[in-house]
């Protein structure tokens, strides 16, 4: 430019200029983003999506992305109520639906919603025992996505869904739980004996006193026990009478 006429390389650097200054003062914004404008250091509105137009130098501009965000919770290590020790981990779903309170109220909303996760899922499993941890799974993710949203609504958040996704016992505890399951499975099925030998006995009792009123019929079962004795492949056969068959036989001798 040193060889440019005056005129000219003051042209140029006038340009340059006014492309930067253009640059700075027109913005385009996504569907899902807002611009949060401050001019000279107070918040004049949030506007988007589309393209915005800025004051160069005095106008400052915070991108706020209002997408659903899904943000894991690492493993926390959480003493139920009643004394286990576990590792739990979480993933929480939530969203911006207020862009000016999310960055005038709290200096970075995504790390603070983190730290109140992690916190929350602490302080909500430490109260429960470990039975209700691991079958009211429901329950807690309710609890839990109630408390974050209350803690957050401040900061124009909205948390939409938590969900534990994990929870990891010591060795230890597992196997006490393996032969407890396999102790409640050993109860049931002698129970469901139980009840199988209690029901077969009524019905014998029943069919005996059906048979005790009618001698025909304890023929008839007599004389069907034979024949499917007959089809048996076997070569000694036990045929039983009944008393009252031999018994005038049995007088005689006596």
């Amino acid at each position: 430019m040193e060889n440019l006429p005056i005129g000219l390389s003051t042209l140029l650097t006038i340009g340059i200029l006014a492309i930067g200054l253009l640059s700075q003062a027109i913005k385009i914004l996504s569907e899902y983003e807002r611009g949060v404008v401050f001019r000279l250091g107070r918040i004049i509105a949030a506007k988007g999506p589309g393209m915005i137009f800025l004051f160069p130098i005095i106008d400052r501009m915070v991108r706020v992305d209002l997408r659903t965000v899904t943000m894991d919770v690492p493993p926390q290590d959480v003493i139920t109520k009643d004394n286990v020790t576990m590792k739990v981990n979480a993933v929480v779903y939530f969203r911006v639906v207020d862009p000016v309170r999310a960055v005038i109220e709290v200096e970075n909303y995504l790390i603070a919603t983190s730290q109140l996760a992690q916190t929350t899922l602490r302080s909500v499993l430490g109260q429960a025992e470990l039975d209700t941890v691991l079958g009211e799974r429901d329950r807690l993710n309710r609890t839990l996505q109630e408390i974050l949203d209350m803690s957050t609504d401040p900061w124009g958040v909205k948390v939409s869904h938590v969900e534990i996704k994990g929870v990891d016992l010591p060795v230890e505890m597992q196997r006490a739980m393996a032969r407890q399951a396999e102790a409640e499975r050993e109860r049931r099925a002698k129970i469901i004996a139980a009840e199988g030998e209690l029901q077969a006995s009524e019905k014998l009792s029943g069919a005996a006193a059906v048979l005790a009123e009618n001698p025909v019929s304890l023929q008839l079962r007599y004389l069907q026990s034979m024949i499917e004795m007959s089809n048996e492949r076997s070569s000694t056969i036990i045929i039983p009478f009944p008393m009252d068959i031999i018994k005038p036989f049995l007088d005689k001798i006596k």
